[in-house]
C-alpha cells in the first residue's frame, strides 16, 4: 500500500458493474464514505459493515441507491454491493452474516487485499480533492 496515512477506497467488480449502470461516479463514492468518516454514516452493521445511500442523479438520497461498504478506519474501504431502493428494501439477515465474515476476513489481512487488487476483484477509486482521513 502506497501511503498508510490515507483512505484507499476500492468497488468489487460485481459493485463496479452496478455503479456503471446506475451513472454512479467515483465523486459520488468519495462523498459516501467521507460521510461514513465524519460520523454519517446511514448505517453501522457492526463488523465493519456500513449501509451507506446514493442519490440518484438529479434526485435525493430516499429513492436512490443502498451501497453495503466494507471499511477499517483510516486504512480502506470496499464498496461491496449495491441495490436501488425500488428494487429490493434491504439486505437480509442471512446477507449481513456473510458480508460481516468477508469485511473481517478482507479488512485485516493485507495480502488478501493485495492479491484481489492484482486478480482485478477490486478496482480503486481516484478521489481528486483532499485525502479522507
Amino acid at each position: 500500500m502506497e501511503d498508510r496515512h490515507a483512505l484507499r477506497i476500492f468497488t468489487s467488480r460485481e459493485f463496479t458493474r452496478f455503479a456503471r449502470k446506475n451513472r454512479i461516479g467515483d465523486s459520488d463514492l468519495c462523498n459516501a464514505i467521507a460521510e461514513i468518516v465524519a460520523g454519517k454514516a446511514d448505517a453501522n452493521l457492526g463488523g465493519g459493515v456500513y449501509k451507506q445511500r446514493i442519490a440518484r442523479q438529479g434526485q435525493g438520497k430516499s429513492g436512490g441507491f443502498r451501497t453495503i461498504v466494507l471499511l477499517r478506519h483510516g486504512t480502506l474501504a470496499v464498496f461491496a454491493y449495491g441495490f436501488a431502493k425500488n428494487d429490493r428494501a434491504n439486505i437480509t439477515a442471512a446477507e449481513l452474516e456473510a458480508w460481516r465474515r468477508i469485511a473481517k476476513d478482507l479488512l485485516v489481512d493485507r495480502s488478501a487485499v493485495q492479491l484481489a487488487i492484482e486478480q482485478g476483484k477490486l478496482i480503486e477509486v481516484t478521489c481528486h480533492e483532499e485525502p479522507i482521513p
